[in-house]
């Protein structure tokens, strides 16, 4: 099932994308469905007729594994870490599909991070890796986008990968998934840039969640952007990023200056 956040001629509601005699519609839904539940309003609204909004918007973190994938380890210079390597960026970060990245005037290398995302469903905390999957709402596409000379620069990644509009969510959630073993690429201006498979992983999603959940709470709607595979790269004022990750969809945003 896939589940959107979504604005028309009022605020953001949630629906069920589907389709209706051939024509792509979006099924209300009444509220947010991590809280509510999936309660169908009974209303449908042509797919074309409504603007995708990035699926969540968590309520209090993004959780970012760095290094997950050994290729990606190596291009970065360093060792594959013997634990996932953890950190933070804010909800004020989070855009949806179609939204512009905004180029910030202090940074002169920001890079693109094709990545899947988890969606955490409940409350929960010394999740076990066997019990991960009841935690998990579901499954969207990330772009980690990094300020590369500024993680450098600084020593630590919170102004680098902390900056707004610099973690496009999208298009939607997909509940009906498995992330052990599906494509995960980047394409800039239509160029492949990045293609992996999250088999590649070092440390899988179960891990992952197990140990988050063992040093920190995970509320519903929390995210955990999950690792990047090889080959990213800079990307530029002008440029158009598009991340897609199989059985998902693809998720694309245009880079624009933030001074514009």
């Amino acid at each position: 099932m896939r589940i959107a956040r979504f604005a028309g001629d009022d605020d953001p509601r949630f629906g069920v994308i589907g389709d209706d005699n051939g024509v792509p519609t979006i099924a209300v839904l009444n509220g947010d469905p991590l809280y509510a539940g999936l309660n169908l309003s009974g209303q449908k609204i042509p797919l074309a007729d409504v603007r995708l909004l990035a699926p969540v918007i968590p309520r209090s973190k993004v959780v970012c594994v760095g290094k997950n994938y050994a290729k990606h380890a190596l291009e970065m210079g360093g060792e594959v870490p013997e634990e996932p390597l953890i950190f933070l960026k804010p909800n004020t970060s989070v855009i949806g599909p179609g939204e512009p990245i905004f180029y910030p005037e202090q940074s002169e290398n920001v890079h693109f991070e094709g990545e899947l995302a988890v969606v955490i469903g409940r409350i929960c905390r010394d999740v076990s890796v066997e019990d991960a999957p009841k935690v998990i709402f579901g499954y969207t596409v990330a772009n980690d986008v990094t300020a590369r000379d500024l993680q450098v620069k600084d020593g630590q990644w919170a102004r680098a990968k902390g900056f707004d509009t610099f973690c496009p969510l999208g298009p939607w959630i997909e509940t009906d998934f498995d992330p052990s073993n599906v494509r995960v690429t980047t394409e800039l201006g239509g160029e492949l840039k990045q293609d992996g498979r999250t088999s590649d992983m070092v440390f899988t999603v179960p891990d992952v969640i197990a140990y988050v959940s063992s040093f920190m709470t995970l509320l519903p709607g929390d995210v955990i952007l999950t690792g990047t595979p090889d080959g990213v790269g800079p990307m530029v004022v002008g440029d158009q990023v598009s991340v897609s990750v199989e059985g998902i969809g693809t998720l694309t945003n245009p880079v624009v200056s933030r001074n514009d």
